[in-house]
């Protein structure tokens, strides 16, 4: 079966309707499925949840969906970068949940994992363990938390083959390899699209068959969230 789709908007054909959740890879700015972004802006689909590490910058990543008012909820661990995002979230027109970052992360693992909630000492005694079970094990308190799932992954690597098979590059290799496991269908778009055959195995991060469908995108504008810079001494 050929996964390859020319370009995003015919890569997410068929698979987006109302109210749907979507997994977006990538840490902040970095490895984010640029492409795939701007396909579901233009798509026009609405009232969706979003799960991701952040909501990108106010005219770029995920954000461009909240000027569109496409999103409806947030599932995240860092907003920091966004006013629009702030705005929303304060007037009552977007929902947020809250996570730490590395229960963001091991929500999405146990998605793709199959496993349904696991127990973390993150939060306990906090807000973030408000309304959730406790338990204690060995005289340390822990927090239980569900796993995450969603109707659709997008994620971005640096490498693909027409397979599926996928490799990221550094930061890139975030969210993006947990995430293309928890999607019912993952589409992933690649800086550079090969042969089978041409990826060494022992080197990919996510195998084919988590990936339904792929295609090489264009235009990367990989933009710095926030420089820092010091002065040379």
């Amino acid at each position: 079966m050929d996964k390859v789709y020319t370009d995003a908007a015919s890569a997410l054909e068929g698979l987006l309707f109302d109210g749907m959740t979507i997994m977006a890879g990538g840490f902040g700015l970095c490895g984010i499925p640029e492409n795939l972004i701007l396909a579901l802006r233009e798509s026009g689909v609405k009232d969706i949840t979003v799960i991701s590490n952040n909501c990108g910058v106010d005219d770029f990543g995920l954000g461009i969906l909240l000027q569109t008012r496409q999103i409806k909820k947030m599932v995240s661990s860092y907003v920091g970068e966004n006013a629009e995002f702030e705005r929303q979230f304060l007037s009552g027109e977007l929902e947020l949940e809250f996570n730490p970052q590395g229960t963001l992360a091991e929500r999405v693992r146990a998605g793709g994992a199959g496993v349904p909630a696991f127990y973390t000492k993150t939060g306990y005694g906090t807000l973030v363990a408000e309304g959730k079970e406790t338990r204690e094990f060995d005289g340390e308190m822990y927090v239980m938390e569900t796993a995450l799932r969603a109707d659709l992954s997008i994620v971005k690597a640096w490498k693909g083959d027409r397979s599926g098979n996928l490799l990221y590059r550094r930061t890139a290799r975030n969210f993006n390899p947990m995430m293309a496991t928890a999607g019912k269908v993952c589409v992933a778009e690649v800086e550079e699209l090969v042969e089978v055959g041409e990826l060494d195995p022992d080197q990919i991060h996510t195998p084919g068959i988590y990936v339904s469908r792929i295609l090489q995108g264009s235009d990367y504008e990989k933009r710095i969230e926030r420089r820092t810079t010091r002065l040379r001494e």
